[in-house]
């Protein structure tokens, strides 16, 4: 049997768990920015963060413990639109369902709390495993963007994917549902 997952609003106690896991190079490889390197650099980006109305970020968990991170910047656009981003940081978590189960419960709350429009998202042309698992939450590719991240001294393309608010209700019970029957979620 699977773990539940469950997202939970982000709190400055968090911050040395996410200095840690964007360290992490199975991490950092799928982030379009850098990290900060020292943990002073860190703590001013977190408390920015925290403090931006503009940005909403949570914590994903497993069974309780703390495995990934979910963000969404844009709220206060007038245009109801924001992008996310989200990665799973603990290895143990990866490849079992954990991401899908984020992607459902923030696109929840992005469409359902926040009464957002849109939610998109820039990925890495490479990065198949987050174009799945984004592909199965509904989201459709809008455009590709060669070269668009220098990332590690080399320029990576970039896939832009968003979702609708109609196309998130439309697939929502089948997606909740399976991830239900997976036990990932509660139903």
């Amino acid at each position: 049997m699977n773990a539940m997952i469950d997202l939970r609003d982000l709190v400055a106690d968090d911050s040395e768990r996410l200095f840690t896991w964007r360290l992490q190079p199975e991490v950092n490889l799928w982030m379009s920015d850098q990290p900060a390197s020292a943990r002073e650099e860190h703590q001013t980006r977190f408390e920015a963060f925290l403090g931006d109305p503009d940005r909403r970020g949570w914590i994903i968990s497993r069974s309780g413990q703390p495995v990934g991170f979910l963000s969404l910047t844009g709220l206060t656009n007038c245009n109801r639109r924001a992008e996310w981003g989200w990665y799973i940081a603990d290895a143990d978590a990866r490849g079992r369902g954990v991401g899908r189960a984020a992607e459902a419960l923030g696109l929840d709350k992005a469409f359902d709390e926040l009464g957002l429009e849109k939610v998109s998202a820039e990925v890495f042309a490479d990065n198949e495993a987050a174009l799945k698992a984004q592909a199965a939450a509904g989201f459709r590719r809008e455009g590709y963007l060669r070269k668009h991240a220098l990332k590690d001294g080399q320029f990576r393309d970039v896939v832009l994917l968003a979702i609708l608010a109609e196309e998130w209700r439309a697939c929502r019970a089948n997606v909740r549902k399976s991830l239900a029957g997976s036990h990932l979620i509660a139903a």
